[in-house]
């Protein structure tokens, strides 16, 4: 995948020298414009970092076609603007889909620069089945308990347990949720936004998403493109691979981000003792893995739950030195215990995690059609494992609920757009969970978008996190509507990476710098398998 990246990258290594601005439009929600809704009324909810957050909540129909039918409700958080300038509502979503909005909110306003946030209301929402909206959806609470069957089905045993655990799964799901599974997709979740919208009284939004969040916007454009004032999209979906191709190709590229890891650890051999040739850690690292198999630590951690822990390291380096202390404690010591802890911090799912899952497949199996013959499955997955071992499995089975849908699903929506005004993009070359060429596709789809590319970058959710350089292009985009134009098809502008992180010089870890933090933050909301 990186490789790949880099022939798509280019030239575009050239910083681009011209900008186009947009009106900076300080009133988009005059009221004459707007179409009249229940207003949101706003509690106060502040905490200690985040004194001035405000709680609402709007009720929507759960099908659109049928506005006075059945109403669901959608929890919203706002961080209200103070400025004197004011340039409206910027909606905000962490990805997925099934993550919780609310409480990025409160980190985007915190994190962008003061004088910038306090021009907008910073809204945040959970989503229809996500959190505190109602209803909430969690299809198996127990889903997730360990051990689990090893994801790898090496014996029609295991590929028999694995099958009728996720067939189980979407079974219990359409017996719960037989009324709600076929409103749940990315085409209403993009429809309540519009509801938002007017129930804030607003004529535009602006918008802000990362992972699947960014979907999620692009789709809102496609469906209400008047509607759009800016729109931001950090980490993007290749909407052309909705979902069973997009996440076959993400298993290329979380295989590259585990050897990252790999050669990382290599290279500070003298701190975990594993070697310095990164083949022989990652040796190391699947030989751990069978022993799991064989006998799970405490109990609780085999071999799938193994690789839970270790991929979120894919989406965020600030991982790394927790997870290769774990490692190296497990092969050079044979103590469980660090590993144990990893596992409950980075791979446990709990009942948070549990109704993000359900809402996830929900969605993901309803967006578009996927392949209902398991020998599909089956050669397509052997043949990606084959190459790219480390997470093709586990992925497969994430997803494979999806084969047993009960809820019949949509056509994938066609985001190419010539309608919007101008877009800001932001991608890692070498982030796994939603690879490069996905970002330089929706470049080229959004008529008249901008790409700014953080090159050599590897983690998933870029901006907000402690690259001044990529800050730089959003808080200039929000100020004035402000976008990079360079000369190179692929980016208009180029970031460098932030550099990896340093081992933990003791156990309990140094104290974190200013945008390591935010970093951590930012990818806690963000959240894993988004």
């Amino acid at each position: 995948m990186r490789k790949r990246a880099a022939v798509l990258f280019g030239a575009a290594a050239v910083v681009a020298g011209s900008v186009t601005a947009v009106p900076a439009d300080a009133s988009p929600s005059h009221p004459t414009a707007a179409v009249r809704a229940p207003a949101v009324s706003w509690r106060k909810c502040g905490t200690a970092d985040h004194p001035t957050l405000q709680c609402g909540s709007l009720k929507v129909p759960l099908d659109h076609r049928h506005p006075s039918g059945r109403q669901i409700t959608l929890a919203l958080s706002r961080v209200p603007h103070t400025a004197k300038t004011y340039q409206g509502p910027l909606l905000v979503n962490p990805g997925g889909p099934g993550g919780s909005g609310l409480s990025l909110a409160s980190f985007v306003a915190s994190s962008l620069p003061e004088a910038v946030a306090a021009q907008y209301d910073v809204i945040g929402f959970d989503p229809r089945g996500v959190g505190a909206s109602e209803p909430a959806m969690t299809c198996a609470p127990d889903y997730f308990k360990p051990v689990r069957p090893d994801s790898v089905p090496s014996t029609p045993a295991l590929e028999k347990a694995n099958l009728a655990r996720v067939q189980s799964y979407a079974t219990a799901c359409g017996r719960k949720y037989a009324s709600l599974l076929p409103h749940i997709d990315t085409v209403d979740a993009a429809t309540d936004m519009d509801s938002i919208r007017r129930a804030l009284g607003a004529q535009r939004i602006n918008y802000f998403g990362y992972s699947y969040g960014t979907y999620l916007g692009a789709v809102y454009a496609k469906l209400f493109p008047e509607r759009v004032r800016r729109l931001v999209l950090d980490s993007i979906v290749d909407p052309t691979g909705v979902w069973y191709d997009d996440n076959l190709q993400q298993d290329y590229a979380f295989n590259d981000r585990h050897r990252a890891l790999m050669a990382w650890i290599a290279k500070y051999d003298a701190t975990y003792r594993l070697g310095t040739d990164p083949a022989r850690v990652e040796a190391k690292w699947y030989g751990m893995r069978a022993a799991l198999a064989r006998h799970p630590a405490d109990g609780r951690v085999g071999a799938s739950e193994l690789e839970d822990t270790f991929i979120p390291g894919g989406y965020y380096n600030g991982y790394w030195p927790a997870l290769a202390r774990a490692f190296a404690a497990y092969v050079n010591e044979g103590k469980t215990g660090p590993l144990v802890r990893a596992y409950a911090d980075y791979g446990a799912v709990d009942a948070a995690g549990a109704n993000g899952y359900g809402v996830y497949t929900s969605v993901q199996c309803r967006d578009t059609a996927w392949p209902h013959d398991w020998t599909r499955w089956r050669a397509d997955n052997w043949a990606v494992y084959g190459k790219a071992p480390f997470m093709a499995w586990n992925n497969a089975w994430y997803n494979a609920p999806c084969a047993f849908w009960p809820a019949a699903p949509q056509r994938p929506v066609d985001i190419a757009n010539a309608e919007l005004p101008p877009v800001l993009l932001f991608q890692a070359t070498d982030d796994a969970a939603t690879p490069y060429e996905g970002g330089v596709r929706v470049h080229h789809l959004l008529a008249g978008s901008s790409l700014v590319v953080e090159r050599g970058g590897g983690n998933h959710g870029i901006t907000l996190s402690g690259n001044g350089c990529l800050d730089g292009y959003l808080t200039r985009y929000l100020t004035n509507g402000t976008v990079p134009r360079g000369r190179a098809a692929a980016a208009d502008a180029v970031c460098e990476r932030l550099p990896d992180p340093k081992p933990e010089r003791t156990k309990a870890a140094a104290p974190a710098s200013s945008g390591a933090s935010r970093g951590a933050t930012l990818h806690g909301l963000v959240g894993f398998r988004g």
